[in-house]
């Protein structure tokens, strides 16, 4: 029988866990791979254009928003195409994440979990190259700031965000948008752009430790991404018709009064009572993480199924509405309402959060909203946040994170309530 160490402690593992256990790793090993060959190409392309700034031999520079401009781009030697090529790798990671899940599952020979990721891959390429391509525009579109000190504050900026998105189950863009607008007056479309790729990195970054260490569940993941994906084309579809600002302030009060429950359990390490849905056994739901801190496998039921698949859609549809990852009504969705452990809803929120933002990322690419100048520093800051905000998780209690959790969704529900209002 094979054994591991997880978190310093010795497991046996079955021939049933062994399959499950590799599953994890390859897609862990796949989260891991893009980020960092992203990161390479970023730093490259970025290192190569304030070379060229710096000397004066790129005076006007303008960025690629077409997957045939990158390639343009690149064979005239655009530094900028480098940089955007690095951000597409990044902004691919997810959908290659699902891709390998199909593989995965089938090595289980899961046919359910084969079927539901399948439909979730076929929704991200429909939303990327048929509702993204038909909401696109052609032309190279102007980069909005390109001083160094402003790539190095933004970078400093999106650490904080990405370690607390990391944390608190979150993409980062709930701060990422107010910064970038209120601080460093960029256009709200270049900061709504910047905010779906620190979606993507945030859960890249973090998911890829969370699913190695066995914190994440992989299926409640994969089969409630159905319902968010969908979610995220048809907000992406009304941002281009609605005004947002109805929804702002329907949604800060909607998280307000969802914080309530939370703040009553605000005591409670681990769900108490819980019975599972009746599909929760036919889905495979159910699980066990290991806890660091206790240095125990702790298991957890699955409850309320139907109600934290429609608060899913209702994620997506913000995310694509508003450019973020919502990962606060994901966390609620799954703490609240289906009744997991707070370690458990917020990796999961991280792992699916990259997976929303992709559904609507081809879109905002292809409209010329990801500025690579912003988005760059954006998404390596975010990354090495993420990074360490994922280290401490690990450590600490659920009790501890539903401290850290609830200020954050109040944090988050003030200021949708403010820029709602017109405040911000």
């Amino acid at each position: 029988m094979a054994s591991e160490t997880v978190n310093g402690k010795v497991i046996q593992l079955g021939p049933d866990d062994n399959v499950i256990r590799k599953t994890e790793l390859l897609i862990s090993a796949v989260l891991r791979g893009g980020v960092l060959l992203s990161v390479a190409v970023i730093l490259g392309g970025i290192s190569w254009f304030y070379v060229l700034r710096l000397t004066g031999a790129l005076p006007h520079p303008t960025f690629p928003d077409t997957l045939r401009a990158v390639v343009g781009g690149l064979l005239h030697g655009n530094p900028l195409a480098v940089v955007v090529l690095g951000l597409l790798i990044l902004l691919a990671t997810p959908v290659l994440r699902v891709a390998v899940s199909i593989v995965a599952f089938a090595i289980e020979e899961d046919r359910t979990y084969i079927f539901i990721t399948t439909l979730v891959l076929a929704i991200l390429l429909f939303s990327i190259f048929g509702v993204g391509a038909w909401l696109g525009h052609p032309g190279p579109a102007v980069v909005e700031d390109d001083t160094l000190s402003f790539f190095g504050f933004v970078m400093l900026s999106s650490l904080f965000a990405g370690f607390v998105g990391a944390l608190a189950g979150l993409g980062g863009g709930v701060f990422i948008v107010p910064i970038l607008t209120l601080v460093f007056h960029v256009s709200f479309t270049a900061a709504i752009g910047a905010s779906i790729v620190s979606v993507i990195a945030t859960s890249s970054g973090a998911a890829a430790a969370y699913v190695k260490d066995r914190m994440t569940n992989l299926r409640v993941g994969m089969f409630l991404e159905v319902a968010t994906t969908v979610g995220a084309i048809c907000g992406a579809l009304l941002s281009t018709i609605l005004n947002p600002t109805i929804l702002f302030i329907v949604f800060g009060v909607v998280l307000l009064i969802s914080a309530a429950p939370l703040i009553m359990r605000l005591g409670e390490e681990l769900p108490e009572g819980v019975k599972n849905h009746k599909w929760a056994e036919p889905l495979h739901l159910p699980g066990t993480y290991p806890d660091r801190r206790t240095q125990q496998d702790v298991s957890y039921h699955v409850a309320h199924i139907r109600w934290g698949f429609s608060m899913m859609y209702v994620a997506g549809l913000i995310s694509g509405l508003l450019g973020i990852g919502s990962g606060t009504f994901k966390v609620l969705a799954m703490d609240t309402a289906m009744r997991l452990p707070m370690k458990v809803s917020t990796t999961t929120s991280n792992f699916m959060i990259g997976v929303t933002a992709a559904a609507s990322a081809g879109i905002f690419f292809q409209r010329g909203d990801i500025d690579p100048v912003i988005a760059a520093p954006v998404a390596l800051g975010v990354l090495l946040g993420a990074t360490l905000g994922a280290k401490m998780l690990t450590r600490m209690s659920n009790v501890w994170l539903k401290k850290v959790f609830v200020p954050v969704i109040v944090l988050v529900a003030l200021n949708m309530l403010a820029r709602g209002f017109g405040w911000l």
